[in-house]
């Protein structure tokens, strides 16, 4: 993908719009623009480059911070006139110290930022996590704790007590989510495993 891949014609000032996503939430971050030196600089860096409009110069988000956005895919749109950047963000996005420029709900793709932590935890192993624990027992004893934390969901299911459900379901997907990280798996490996059941 280059910059003169895009057609700009209709933005008047050949700026190219990008739209910023947490890679890993799924979360709109930000939005910014990119000429073809910005375009050429994230690409070639790997860290989001963008041409600010006001200040009329290349500005690096987070060179002053630290909170650098990393990029992980790029998506031109379906006119290629707009970019979609799946970033990972070394901190909070907004200059209000915000995850994000705008005030979406925190909620949106908590489990991917569970999972995110988890692998977090896995590489980092820090001393009294209970995440650090079951890693340590390894694969076959989170899988026996996978299978607990399944029968007890089903039987709250059973006696129809939604707010023990809740509970016991919650349990059952982190130690889903610490299994699958035990080996190996992405839980986007899941997502195309079973969209490719529904195609």
């Amino acid at each position: 993908m280059q910059f003169n891949d895009f057609h700009l014609e209709k933005t008047g000032d050949g700026l190219l719009p990008v739209i910023v996503q947490d890679a890993i939430t799924l979360k709109v971050l930000m939005l910014g623009y990119m000429n073809a030196e910005a375009f050429d600089k994230s690409v070639a860096e790997g860290v989001v480059t963008f041409w600010s409009r006001t200040r009329q110069c290349l500005w690096t988000k987070g060179e002053t911070s630290g909170n650098y956005l990393h990029i992980v895919k790029m998506y031109p749109d379906c006119d290629a006139d707009t970019l979609l950047v799946q970033a990972r963000p070394d901190g909070p996005t907004c200059h209000r110290g915000t995850t994000a420029c705008f005030d979406t709900p925190e909620e949106e793709g908590f489990v991917r930022s569970l999972s995110a932590l988890i692998r977090d935890r896995h590489r980092q192993m820090p001393e009294g996590s209970y995440t650090t624990r079951l890693f340590i027992k390894g694969p076959k004893v989170i899988g026996k704790k996978v299978g607990e934390e399944a029968v007890e969901t089903a039987l709250e299911a059973a006696d129809g007590n939604r707010t023990r459900f809740i509970y016991e379901a919650s349990d059952l997907v982190y130690h889903l989510l610490v299994l699958l990280e035990s080996m190996g798996v992405a839980p986007e490996e899941l997502e195309r495993e079973l969209a490719l059941r529904h195609r």
